[in-house]
């Protein structure tokens, strides 16, 4: 027991190694991580995705998988665009989808064992952050010019001594959001997978010890059964917060555009 404590205890505490990027490849003076390497990976199914659910759509949908993706799309659709932005939300369907099933992709790619989610890195939570930051203002910009946007800032009826206090913390505000959507969705990824990453090493450590150090030692292997049991519930777990950070990334993007299109 002892042995197999330390053997997990050791390897635990190399674990944030394997989660840091590094470089596969150089493009002149820019590295590719692995990271990068996964995210062009997540890109390439996301269109095989789209593309070939596009050229089998059916009044009537009869396979599973096309039927999930066109339900996909509604959900984002009904649920996020229509019922966050409201007025106008059709125009901005497509960005929504388009993130919602990126990011979804992204995360599920990284629950295949072996493989590696390009959103458990922060510089590509900074670059999804940035383009949702980019389009809310610009089509905040579109609507009502540059200084009508940035007036529009500050609720209507504020007192007047109270404008610029209120104008300065919705400027904050606005501005911290590219923070927030880049951090909230790397670190819950993160997170997640090196919970499972623990769990695994743990189960692995306590069964290896129990089939090779001899029968005396086959008590060792019962708190296995534990932590098998716990990969495999943090394993469901995941599968569901892979949904829940796309859901969050794109609702949250919906209600920026929102307040960013409409008059306070």
């Amino acid at each position: 027991m002892g042995e197999a404590l330390n053997q997990f205890v050791s390897e635990a505490q190399g674990l944030a190694a394997h989660f840091e990027p590094h470089t596969v490849f150089s493009i002149g003076g820019w590295d590719v991580t692995q990271y990068v390497v996964w995210l062009f990976i997540a890109l390439a199914v996301t269109f095989a995705v789209v593309l070939i659910s596009a050229k089998k759509l059916q009044l009537v949908p009869t396979n599973k998988f096309f039927n999930t993706v066109e339900y996909g799309y509604e959900f984002v659709n009904k649920s996020i665009a229509e019922d966050v932005i409201g007025n106008g939300f059709k125009q901005h369907v497509p960005f929504l989808a388009t993130m919602f099933f990126f990011i979804l992709i992204c995360n599920i790619l990284g629950l295949i064992p072996g493989f590696k989610t390009a959103t458990g890195a922060i510089s590509c939570t900074w670059a999804l952050a940035a383009i949702s930051f980019v389009y809310f203002n610009y089509y905040g910009l579109k609507k009502f010019g540059f200084i009508g946007y940035f007036k529009n800032l500050c609720p209507s009826g504020v007192p007047g001594p109270m404008i610029p206090v209120i104008w300065f913390l919705e400027l904050f505000s606005m501005v911290i959001r590219v923070l927030t959507l880049a951090v909230r969705l790397y670190g819950n990824m993160l997170a997640g997978h090196m919970m499972l990453a623990i769990f695994g090493i743990a189960t692995t450590c306590f069964i290896q010890q129990a089939l090779f150090a001899g029968s005396m030692d086959l008590i060792a292997g019962l708190p296995s059964i534990a932590w098998f049991v716990l990969l495999v519930l943090m394993y469901a777990m995941e599968c569901l917060v892979a949904f829940i950070q796309a859901f969050v990334f794109a609702i949250l993007s919906a209600s920026y555009i929102n307040t960013a299109t409409h008059a306070h």
